[in-house]
């Protein structure tokens, strides 16, 4: 049964309460029952809905498959024309723009409106008219507030929280199968049977297409399939290895939920024969689009380049206008009843496979006062709903029963040697796996005997820390440091461990470092028992724009967080690639932490699952799986979770040492003056002989 097929009786269930809301908005056109300055509001809304409409018929008619590219195109950009940067000053899109119009309070709620309407674009290609009829029903309540000439800001307020509210068993529970559920192929559909090397797939997913997209899935299409299906093959062998290394049974998984960025559907198609060869069937789910679904500043599932990455911004926090402890409280429970509904599909999902990209230009956002945020009241909330949200996830789908890996690839905007960046990338994602394996055991046997680790900056680097490290009952089953190669994370080339807080304290300094789409100057954070106690970077002129987005972004709204992960990357060999061609700012953490030392901010690697024994390939076992709060769960799970593990790496260039301390007061130097000293690992130091 293919995607659409399946909607079909919702669709005919449905199909009167779409054609009344849609001839009604039609008739908004050529009103003019409401009064300036809301009327031209309600009339753009209206053409757009109508445009929706128009090009749902499109697909429907069969004409989207038969369209010419040039056709497509335009019809991509017509969709999106609203939100593009050129137009978006005078975009009901905009929140600054709809508060000088419509008026601060009416402005703020009548923007979110609008921004939940234009996802009828995603509605449309994928046939789901019960989301467009209730935003089209939802659109037509406040005008005929507006109509009736009685509306208050209260009324509009309340009749956008209750529609939220009302339609989370829709909209929640939705979310919560389409990534579980490898029927609803729309994505998979789209790969499977369509000509990857005529490009006019790309306009069938309803995504905003660039130029990106289009170079990149070009060039794939230009590369020799042997070299295509290694990227794949090193992908998905890494999927299976992370089960392997971690000890668990991927035969009694049944399916895996594949993300990445539109454009690569050549590698993915090769990556989903090999994922089914085992045993495995494929979930490709979008992008959140539904506010009541998305995070601020992450996305899970396939996406397409962002139309305009302020637009995205100035929405990142939407949700502050119904997010309350009722409406916590009701997603929570939605929730539960969807994964009970769908607990079968949770049991038997292994967990995601990512690809990532790097390249784009860094983003500086404009702060707004006109968008909406959260108070200090909701930013807890908001937290503990995060929290909330990852114990139901647990539950049913257990943490220590599933895995990951994540690989990344860089894209055209990275520059004029694209192809060949792209070529080296390949490369460093296929390193010698032995060869390193053995070269990180000499510094995790160093790190063993040391009960704490001392890692300071080279130059304006203020990096001063000490690093407490846990102490072993019986050295030789036991181990402190994970041997990391290529499996979860790729590329391989890192060591890492989970820190003692107690004792860890310093400062820890970066000038520059990409995180979450955000590029961070001068980040700065001091900890204290291993918990951040203050933080800062040079984005802003005013430092308390920088603190906020530190919050929002590294913090994820939590007041503090501990060090959960200290690691030293070894991976000379991309450092080098990326001082060669002068994209060390552009890289993302996946590759930038296996260049240096890096500290994660959150939870600890082995967030849920820290009961599971994990295992070096020298077969001791990793201990160090816990620190001070995640042992808390054995008293109350609310806690000892903070839903986040942000990395934060200290380039080679910008390190001055890495020593450890034993307990008896002896040192012994890893990293000197930003080079390998320690005896047995002088290889390492090879790649930068050329710097």
């Amino acid at each position: 049964m293919d995607y659409r097929t399946m909607f079909q009786q919702e669709n005919e269930t449905i199909m009167e309460r779409y054609e009344l809301s849609m001839s009604r908005i039609k008739t908004m056109i050529s009103e003019q029952t409401v009064k300036k300055p809301f009327l031209t509001y309600f009339e753009k809304t209206a053409l757009f809905i109508q445009m929706i409409g128009e090009y749902l018929a499109f697909i429907e008619s069969g004409r989207q498959r038969s369209a010419s590219f040039k056709e497509l195109k335009a019809w991509n950009r017509r969709l999106y024309e609203d939100i593009l940067p050129e137009n978006y000053e005078t975009s009901y899109a905009n929140p600054a723009y709809a508060v000088s119009e419509l008026g601060e309070d009416y402005g703020q709620l009548l923007c979110y409106l609008y921004k939940e309407i234009r996802g009828d674009i995603v509605f449309a290609h994928e046939w789901r008219l019960t989301d467009i009829t209730i935003l089209n029903e939802a659109f037509i309540e406040i005008y005929n507030l507006f109509e009736e000439d009685a509306q208050e800001v209260s009324a509009v307020r309340e009749i956008l929280y209750w529609f939220v509210s009302d339609y989370t068993d829709h909209t929640v529970s939705f979310r919560v199968r389409e990534g579980l559920d490898p029927s609803l192929g729309f994505a998979a559909d789209i790969i499977r049977k369509h000509d990857l090397t005529d490009l006019r797939y790309l306009y069938y997913f309803g995504e905003f297409i660039s130029d990106s997209e289009l170079k990149v899935a070009e060039f794939l299409n230009s590369l020799p399939e042997e070299k295509v299906r290694l990227m794949a093959d090193t992908y998905t062998e890494g999927y299976r290895k992370g089960f392997q290394v971690m000890g668990r049974d991927l035969s009694k998984k049944k399916s895996v939920q594949i993300r990445y960025e539109l454009g690569f559907e050549r590698m993915v198609k090769y990556a989903m024969e090999n994922f089914e060869k085992m045993g495995l069937s494929i979930i490709l789910c979008r992008a959140a689009v539904w506010t009541v679904n998305t995070n601020a500043g992450r996305k899970a599932g396939y996406y397409g380049t962002s139309a305009n990455r302020q637009y995205d911004y100035d929405h990142r926090y939407d949700d502050a206008l119904y997010l309350n402890k009722a409406f916590k409280d009701r997603k929570a429970a939605v929730l539960k009843v969807a994964y009970e509904t769908y607990k079968d599909l949770a049991l038997s999902y292994a967990g995601p496979a990512v690809i990532e990209t790097f390249g784009k230009e860094g983003f500086k956002p404009v702060n707004k006062a006109e968008a909406l945020s959260y108070d200090g009241k909701q930013e807890k909330l908001a937290a503990e709903m995060s929290n909330e949200t990852s114990r139901i996830l647990n539950q049913f789908v257990p943490g220590d029963e599933t895995s990951f890996t994540i690989i990344a690839f860089p894209v055209p905007e990275i520059g004029e040697k694209f192809e060949e960046i792209f070529e080296e990338t390949i490369a460093i994602n296929t390193l010698d796996y032995e060869k390193y394996k053995g070269l990180q055991q000499i510094i995790i046997d160093v790190l063993d005997e040391a009960e704490y680790v001392e890692v300071t900056g080279k130059g304006n680097n203020k990096t001063h820390l000490k690093v407490a490290l846990h102490k072993l009952q019986d050295k030789e089953k036991e181990t402190k440091f994970e041997n990391c190669v290529a499996d979860v994370n790729i590329p391989l080339g890192e060591v890492f461990t989970s820190p003692v807080l107690s004792g860890t304290e310093g400062t820890l300094f970066v000038s520059t470092v990409y995180i979450a789409d955000f590029q961070f100057k001068d980040l700065t954070m001091t900890f204290h028992d291993g918990m951040i106690t203050d933080y800062s970077c040079s984005n802003f002129e005013d430092p308390d724009q920088g603190k906020a987005l530190i919050k929002q972004v590294i913090l994820k709204n939590h007041e503090t967080l501990p060090m959960g992960e200290f690691a030293i990357g070894t991976n000379t060999t991309a450092y080098v690639m990326a001082r060669k061609y002068g994209i060390l700012d552009k890289l993302p953490i996946l590759i930038v932490e296996k260049m240096g030392p890096h500290f994660a901010v959150g939870d600890t690697c082995y967030s849920w699952a820290e009961d599971s024994p994990v295992y070096n390939p020298n077969g001791k076992e990793v201990i160090a799986r816990d620190n001070e709060v995640s042992l808390l769960r054995k008293e109350d799970l609310s806690k000892a979770y903070f839903s986040c593990h942000t990395d934060i790496t200290i380039p080679y260039a910008e390190l001055d040492r890495i020593e450890t301390v034993t307990k008896t007061g002896d040192r012994v130097v890893i990293i000197d003056d930003g080079m390998f000293v320690l005896k047995g690992i002088e290889e390492l130091n090879l790649p930068l002989s050329g710097i």
